[in-house]
C-alpha cells in the first residue's frame, strides 16, 4: 500500500524544466530512498509534496485523495536548509514549531521534554538558539520535525554536520520511528545509509526518474553476474578472486586441482554508490 502517489508531475521554472513526468509510489511503512545528484530535482518534488511549490502538471496523492493542507500537517518536514530562529530560547522555538504541527502548549511541552530526555538535551531548554553548535541546532530541529508523530517524514540529508556518535543516533531514532509506523522519505547522498536504512529507491536525474523499487532487487538487478570465491593456497594464505559466472565451475576445479581449499563463493552485488555512478553518467 501506498502513502504517496507521485503522477505524472512536471515543474518548469520558466525555460528550466526541474522536474519531467515523474511518476512514483512511496510504500506505507517503510523508509524510501530518495536519490540523485545536486540539481536533479529531488528537492523540488520534496517542495510539491510538502504544497510548498505547486505543480505544473500531475498530481500527488496522500493516502488514495489529492493531498491537501490538512495532510501536510501530518507531514514532518528536515529541510536540508536548516533553519531556527537564532534570538529565541531552544525551548520556546521547540514549543512554538510543535504547534504550528496542531500541538498544544501542554501536549507539545510533555511530549517535547521527553525528546530532551531522550537526546541528552534537557539542559539545552532555556538557552538561545545562536549559543548552541551547528549539530546541536540540527537535533533541536530533528526533534520538531517529528515530535507531533507525523504519518509521513521527509529527512533531507539528516546525517549532515553530525558526528559518527550522533550520526548513529539519529540512525537508531529513524530505524524506532518506522517500527512505530511511520513511513520515512531518506534523501541522502550517502550511499551506504542507504543501503543500511532504505528497503526502497528512487533515483531522479535531469529531472526525469531513472529508476525505483526494491534496493536489494536493483542492486542484483545492477550487477555484472561475477562470482567472488575465497580460497586457501598451499602456503596457507587466504585469497579471494572475482569471476564471471560462466567461469565458476572451471576456476573452482582448477583450484581443487592444486589442492586449494574452497571457503566460501558468492555472488558478487554492487553498492549503491557504483549503481549510482553508473546510472548519473549513463544519463549523462
Amino acid at each position: 500500500m501506498s502513502i504517496v502517489e507521485i503522477k505524472n508531475v512536471s515543474k518548469n521554472f520558466g525555460e528550466k524544466v526541474a522536474l519531467d513526468n515523474v511518476t512514483l509510489e512511496i510504500p506505507e511503512g517503510k523508509i524510501f530512498g530518495l536519490l540523485g545528484p545536486n540539481g536533479a530535482g529531488k528537492s523540488t518534488l520534496i517542495r510539491i509534496i510538502n504544497r510548498i511549490t505547486i505543480a505544473s502538471a500531475g498530481e500527488v496523492f496522500f493516502q488514495g485523495h489529492p493531498i491537501t493542507e490538512e495532510d501536510v500537517s501530518r507531514i514532518g518536514y528536515l529541510p536540508e536548509e536548516r533553519g531556527l530562529y537564532r534570538k529565541m530560547k531552544v525551548g520556546d522555538q521547540a514549543l512554538y514549531l510543535a504547534q504550528l504541527k496542531g500541538m498544544s502548549a501542554r501536549e507539545a511541552a510533555i511530549e517535547l521534554k521527553k525528546w530532551f530526555v531522550r537526546f541528552e538535551i534537557q539542559d539545552w531548554w532555556n538557552k538561545k538558539v545562536e549559543e548552541l553548535s551547528k549539530g546541536m541546532a540540527q537535533k533541536v530541529q530533528f526533534i520538531t520535525t517529528v515530535v507531533h508523530r507525523p504519518s509521513l517524514m521527509i529527512l533531507d540529508e539528516p546525517f549532515s554536520g553530525f558526528d559518527p556518535v550522533n550520526v548513529d543516533l539519529i540512525r537508531k531514532e529513524i530505524l524506532r520511528l518506522r517500527d512505530e509506523g511511520a513511513t520515512i522519505i531518506l534523501s541522502t547522498h550517502n550511499m551506504e545509509s542507504v543501503e543500511e536504512l532504505c528497503s526502497d529507491i528512487a533515483l531522479i536525474n535531469q529531472g526525469r526518474l531513472v529508476v525505483a523499487g526494491d534496493t536489494d532487487q536493483i542492486r542484483r538487478r545492477h550487477g555484472e553476474d561475477n562470482v567472488e570465491i575465497e580460497y586457501t593456497d598451499e602456503l596457507k594464505d587466504r585469497k579471494r578472486m572475482v569471476v564471471a559466472r560462466p567461469e565458476v565451475n572451471a576456476t573452482l576445479t582448477e583450484l581443487i586441482s592444486k589442492d586449494y581449499t574452497i571457503n566460501s563463493f558468492k555472488e558478487v552485488i554492487p553498492r549503491m554508490n557504483d549503481i549510482f555512478i553508473k546510472l548519473v553518467k549513463g544519463e549523462e
